[in-house]
């Protein structure tokens, strides 16, 4: 199949991409400053199916936030809020583990655990969390934690970031969301995030989490007020953070949801620009085995579309996001396994259930199976 591509720059960069030779930062500029889409996308897909064929991936998972306040105060955030804030709440041990088992019917494979920065819970708490999940669901991964607040506790327990993340891991943590990126430009931080860990910390956390064995994803965040300059030096940065560790699974475009925080009166991102983040992305991030198109920021719509433009992954069932709802979104907050499946299947694809480690998982009416 061939492309009529106008646009001289694509040309060159179509070469390099069937040729299998990296981007550099200047062709991640021009593919981010063009406006033929389609021409982009036919690019992002040759390296898609090249890496992955037709398949594409899903979870059965499940969100745990064990509290919404947060120290950090972060324009970009309407999640967070103070500790006496009476909409604020925070769980207890307790809650959390009858929260991972109550309400769902089926088998989850992992537990995607994400909290605020709360001034009094302490690493032994969040530890003694774990634990608790560990022995009640064994069969359960536990992705948790943002490198954000493994600095946090860091700070306050006057630990390290390493020192933290080993008692972590040893408590039942088996690998990190990759959320608090944000944008690594110090510029954007500092209007965004700037009570946040820096970008290059929050490297340096990624780099020492994936030195101990544990795997992680990566995010940016998209659609405030970055540039485009910005978002490709994220992109490289990722990966060579990459190219050192062979530590990141996924990365994940996140468009900039402005509803009930600060920064409100910025408008939302398009279709447009949540596609073109997926292309860019599959185009640069060559050494990132998976892209997903996070169907609660995105939409389903739009997600079924990003599979034909370099997404090779959906996110999973989630089951009662709240991030992302506290700053407006409208999508459900979490979608049957038979409907991930539907709408993967409606956009040619082929659906992959997953665990989080990308082992494959089989299924009969009750019972799952990985497969090693």
């Amino acid at each position: 199949m061939q492309i009529f591509i106008e646009d001289e720059r694509l040309k060159l960069i179509l070469e390099r991409v069937e040729a299998g030779v990296r981007l550099s930062p200047d062709d991640g500029l021009a593919l981010y400053r063009t406006s033929d889409l389609l021409a982009l996308g036919y690019m992002a897909n040759l390296v898609r199916e090249r890496m992955h064929g037709n398949t594409t991936w899903f979870n059965v998972n499940r969100h745990i936030n064990p509290t919404d306040v947060c120290v950090a105060s972060c324009r970009l955030c309407a999640f967070g809020k103070r500790a006496k804030d009476p909409k604020a709440y925070t769980m207890s041990l307790e809650q959390v583990w009858h929260t991972a088992g109550v309400g769902w019917t089926e088998a989850v494979t992992e537990f995607h655990i994400v909290g605020g920065l709360h001034p009094e819970l302490t690493l032994d708490w969040y530890c003694t969390m774990l634990r608790g999940l560990k022995e009640r669901f064994p069969q359960v991964h536990l992705k948790a934690f943002t490198m954000v607040e493994v600095g946090y506790l860091a700070q306050r327990s006057k630990l390290s970031a390493r020192e933290v993340l080993i008692r972590l891991r040893d408590a039942g943590m088996d690998s990190l969301p990759g959320g608090g990126a944000e944008v690594f430009c110090d510029r954007v931080r500092r209007i965004i995030c700037d009570h946040k860990i820096t970008g290059e910390e929050w490297i340096e956390t990624a780099r020492t989490a994936h030195e101990l064995g544990l795997h992680s994803n990566c995010t940016m965040l998209y659609g405030h007020i970055e540039n485009e300059e910005d978002r490709v030096d994220h992109l490289v940065k990722l990966r060579e953070l990459q190219d050192r560790t062979h530590g990141f699974m996924t990365f994940i475009p996140l468009a900039f949801h402005p509803d009930n925080t600060p920064l409100q009166h910025i408008s939302k991102t398009t279709g447009f620009l949540d596609i073109k983040n997926i292309s860019v992305a599959r185009l640069m991030l060559d050494n990132i085995p998976h892209i997903k198109a996070y169907w609660i920021m995105m939409t389903p719509k739009v997600a079924q579309v990003a599979l034909r433009f370099g997404a090779d992954d959906i996110d999973g069932t989630v089951v009662e996001e709240k991030i992302y709802h506290d700053a407006g979104a409208t999508t459900s907050r979490s979608l049957r396994r038979s409907e991930l499946l539907r709408l993967i299947r409606k956009a040619g694809r082929e659906p992959i259930e997953r665990d989080t480690l990308y082992r494959p998982v089989t299924r009969s009416e009750a019972t799952f199976t990985v497969l090693v």
